[in-house]
């Protein structure tokens, strides 16, 4: 008998009945009272960390089995230890508790698989769940099944893996929902929106049934799904469509902090350094409480990474220095903190300075240098220094001998007149494609662009030895024969001579083609005019017993009977008197002398003034021939603009 006068059997049958009737607070009042009776009593222990645990106190929970460690043990209560730790977000302590365990039960195990899944080693869940699937068979078969689709899913957008197909069938909303994310990390945007859309339609028709359940709470489970349509949209550049979605989301005010922060940070990236005021609102969101719990390293990154732009957008030149500052601290590999401050010198017209830490990054850290070398090259332009932008790009390893990269340094280097760097480029970029690729269409189309380049710039025998390659590949080619035979002609003569054997017979070369009718064609710059027709015969002159003239090879006025033309009345010509003024009769010229000439428009935009005394062309009267004209009176100047 306990003291109060009630017995501990009786507690017991009231934590019994509390518990199978899920009240556990009045459960854990009667397990307190029977502690009190018998403080190292392991089954009332237990009872309380479940009651605890059942009403959300996790905290309390694991200080009851700290405190109890010698009584409870080790294997004891492992599941409940490391379930406590796992809600209060100490992954790593679940996860050690799981390791030391002496035995792995299924439970375990479960939680097991999704302390995994929260510290984005998904191969390992995967494996955990895929031996859970095999070898349960209870009524959380879906649920697992759910869970290893979501596992599939982060592979293929996070570790970008190509996933194996599990046979996992697509009966639920969850299942579709997550081969949708599948197929977004796999850039298969299409067939994920049909799969985001069955999803909707099954989740629509499965909540339907529940009597219980509003359009609102329906939305509500919705809202996910529309968020990652909208994200599909996005990735479309259809980001009018994904904005209004997400702003649909946003003023359902769902539950899910994770959600929420993710959309609004979605809408943050298409607003960019417009609609900066929303852009503020938004970000407050992703400043939830509980957000760091509920996404990936790579999410909260991006977000914070969002932070320091939007802070750069709104000229809080303090405020992003301070964040791009803490972001390359915590990732001091990465390189987007760094082009962010970059960014922001850039903003303040500090290239030199911007330009100086993409060095130092880039010599700090060399496996990131490719996109730091990128943005050195384009200040550089930005500055006008062509040449140390071409030292730049020629620098990066991977790129330099891609088409992209040589066509640009080709460019950059013929506006500055370098045609031998230039050259260089394009013999590099063969040569390496020659170890690489050797034949494909890839190192043959440098070396055609190699040997046009050489050919334009003049540079006939640098372009041998590539012309001799393209027709060696095709010796059908007539124009690459052609160009070699052009250019061994000032090398080598007989070897030209030699290749023109190859060139087809005029006969074969002929496509018959009409003259008349391609120079007559429409767009012709050149028409060929058509003889007159011959009305009669005329017969020649010629006398084959006459002795021909032994000067008519001369000009007629260097021949020694030229006498000089005979003088005549010389005719009129414009531009031969006073400059400016012709021989004719200004009378002829003068268009007020002529009652039939037509008054000309003024030019477009062409106005007059009131003391110029010109009356504008549209009011002139033709006057009569003789007559003079009368000075229009000024009138007086009035203020505001005139009109016509």
């Amino acid at each position: 008998m306990a003291s109060g006068g009630f017995s501990v059997a009786a507690l017991w049958t009231e934590v019994n009945r509390f518990g199978q009737n899920g009240d556990y607070t009045r459960a854990l009042k009667s397990v307190n009272k029977i502690l009190q009776e018998c403080k190292d009593d392991v089954t009332a222990l237990q009872c309380k960390v479940v009651c605890l645990i059942q009403s959300g106190s996790f905290k309390e929970a694991l200080n009851v089995i700290n405190t109890h460690t010698k009584v409870l043990g080790s294997d004891v209560i492992t599941f409940e230890k490391a379930y406590c730790e796992y809600r209060l977000n100490r992954v790593e302590s679940a996860l050690k508790t799981i390791e030391n365990a002496s035995e792995q039960t299924d439970k375990l195990k479960e939680l097991y698989g999704q302390v995994l899944y929260r510290l984005e080693r998904y191969g390992e869940c995967q494996a955990v769940y895929r031996d859970l699937i095999r070898n349960s068979q209870d009524e959380y078969e879906e649920e697992r099944k759910t869970n290893l689709a979501a596992v599939m899913a982060a592979l293929s957008t996070w570790d970008k893996a190509s996933p194996e197909d599990l046979g996992l069938t697509e009966t639920t909303y969850e299942l579709c929902y997550n081969a949708a994310c599948t197929l977004i990390g796999q850039g298969q945007l299409g067939e994920a929106m049909k799969k985001l859309r069955k999803a909707e339609e099954l989740c629509r028709l499965s909540l339907s049934e529940d009597s219980d359940m509003t359009e609102e709470d329906i939305d509500l489970e919705l809202a996910v799904i529309h968020s990652q349509m909208a994200y599909i949209m996005q990735l479309e550049g259809r980001t009018e469509e994904a904005l209004q979605l997400y702003n649909q989301v946003i003023k359902l005010k769902p539950t899910d902090v994770g959600l929420l922060a993710v959309t609004a940070n979605n809408i943050i990236t298409i607003n960019k350094d417009q609609n900066v005021f929303d852009s503020k609102k938004k970000v407050k969101l992703t400043n939830a409480e509980g957000v760091e719990h509920k996404l990936t390293k790579k999410q909260l990154q991006s977000i914070e990474f969002n932070k320091a732009l939007l802070a750069m957008y709104t000229n809080q030149a303090d405020q992003c220095r301070k964040l791009s500052s803490s972001l390359q601290t915590q990732n001091p590999g990465h390189p987007r903190p760094v082009l962010i401050q970059v960014a922001q010198l850039c903003k303040e017209k500090q290239h030199s300075k911007a330009i100086e830490l993409l060095q130092y990054f880039s010599e700090q850290h060399p496996e990131s240098a490719s996109e730091i070398k990128l943005t050195m090259a384009q200040l550089y332009l930005i500055q006008g220094h062509v040449t140390k932008a071409c030292d730049i790009l020629r620098s990066i390893e991977e790129f330099k001998h891609k088409p992209g990269m040589v066509s640009a340094l080709v460019t950059m280097y013929s506006h500055e007149e370098d045609i031998d760097s230039a050259i260089d480029v394009l013999t590099q970029a063969i040569q390496h494609n020659q170890v690489e690729e050797p034949g494909s269409s890839a190192h043959l189309s440098l070396v055609r662009e190699a040997a046009d380049f050489k050919l334009k710039y003049g540079r006939k025998k640098d372009a041998i030895s590539d012309l001799e390659q393209l027709w060696t590949q095709n010796p059908k080619d007539i124009h690459t024969l052609a160009q070699l035979i052009s250019a061994y002609s000032l090398v080598d003569q007989e070897k030209a001579k030699a290749l023109s054997k190859h060139l087809p017979s005029p006969d074969k070369m002929s496509f018959n083609i009409d003259v008349d009718e391609l120079e007559n064609s429409h767009g012709a710059t050149y028409v060929r005019k058509k003889a007159a027709k011959v009305v009669g015969i005329h017969h020649s002159n010629y006398d084959p017993k006459a002795t021909p003239d032994p000067e008519r090879w001369l000009p007629m006025r260097e021949r020694s009977y030229y006498r000089g033309r005979k003088k005549g009345k010389k005719k009129e010509q414009v531009g031969k008197g006073t400059q400016g003024t012709t021989s004719g009769s200004s009378a002829d010229l003068d268009a007020s002398k002529t009652a039939s000439s037509p008054p000309t428009s003024p030019r477009p935009g062409s106005t007059t003034t009131a003391s110029s005394g010109v009356v504008p062309p549209r009011q002139q009267k033709p006057a009569a021939p003789g007559a003079t004209r009368k000075k229009p009176q000024q009138k007086k100047k009035k203020g505001g603009k005139g009109s016509w």
